[in-house]
């Protein structure tokens, strides 16, 4: 390429050439940086940052059932039965934003804001720490989130990430948990359906992970379900991947301990197979 065809950078570089993108900006121009890609793959993991939140609530032991469906009109709704995300004013995030500011609309409008930066709300976590349902948001065509605690039960929608309006209490209930539901925009991804078997495989090893949770799978769609609960975990995982395999010895050897504050679970069968499986 001739010197004349080149592009060249500004010579004169000034704060001019420099730019700040809001933090809704930046994940609508950047998406791959937060989920991966913007293929099936990347509209899929939308969902698995949702239900990780569900699960951070089972493992904390305040949840018990999660219940997801896929929509008729292609959106994706996530429930759970834990404490719900708090909707009291944000003191932190009020005097920043010079506004009144809900701790809900902090979660779903607000990168690495979260519970999960101290040991306090959650023990342990998954997902993406103060990121996750933020960026399902700012991804989302719309969102709707319903909070149930305290005998009310709260309300926020928003559209491509912005706030419709401020988080109303809209009734009263004896209920708690948080249901969020989410249409994926079709101006960020490459398709926007959902499909049955990736997400029922996902959540399966989701309900072998969190022994004692139980998933509700539903896809009106097609009318399709399933419901997963293990209570014995990891043992039945390793029991299910084995299912058409000779095994060596009938009982799954089984071992939980803890070592330097990290605690770990091990459950392994030998079989006569000529290939190992090893997952973590």
């Amino acid at each position: 390429m001739s010197d004349n065809k080149k592009k060249t950078a500004n010579a004169e570089y000034t704060s001019e050439d420099l730019l700040h993108l809001s933090d809704l900006e930046h994940v609508r121009e950047r998406p791959s940086m937060y989920i991966g890609d913007t293929t099936s793959r990347g509209l899929h993991h939308l969902v698995y940052e949702v239900v990780d939140n569900s699960i951070d609530e089972a493992m904390a032991n305040f949840a018990t059932a999660i219940h997801v469906s896929i929509n008729n009109d292609g959106s994706v709704t996530v429930q759970d039965d834990g404490r719900g995300i708090p909707v009291d004013v944000h003191k932190q995030l009020s005097d920043e934003m010079d506004r009144e500011v809900t701790t809900l609309e902090g979660v779903m409008t607000v990168l690495k804001f979260g519970g999960k930066f101290e040991k306090g709300a959650y023990q342990t976590s998954g997902g993406l720490h103060g990121v996750g349902v933020t960026v399902v948001n700012f991804l989302s065509e719309w969102c709707n989130v319903e909070v149930c605690r305290d005998g009310h039960v709260y309300q926020q929608e928003y559209e491509r990430g912005i706030p419709t309006g401020a988080v109303t209490r809209v009734g009263k209930t004896d209920k708690r948990g948080t249901k969020t539901t989410f249409k994926p925009d079709s101006q960020i991804f490459q398709t926007t359906k959902y499909e049955f078997s990736i997400l029922n495989k996902r959540l399966q090893e989701l309900a072998f992970l969190n022994s004692g949770v139980r998933i509700i799978f539903r896809d009106e769609r097609s009318n399709e379900g399933s419901e997963f609960y293990y209570e014995r975990g990891i043992i039945e995982f390793v029991e299910h991947i084995n299912r058409s395999a000779d095994a060596v010895h009938p009982e799954v050897v089984h071992c939980v301990g803890e070592h330097e504050g990290t605690t770990f679970e091990i459950a392994l069968q030998y079989t006569n197979e000529l290939t190992e499986s090893v997952f973590s």
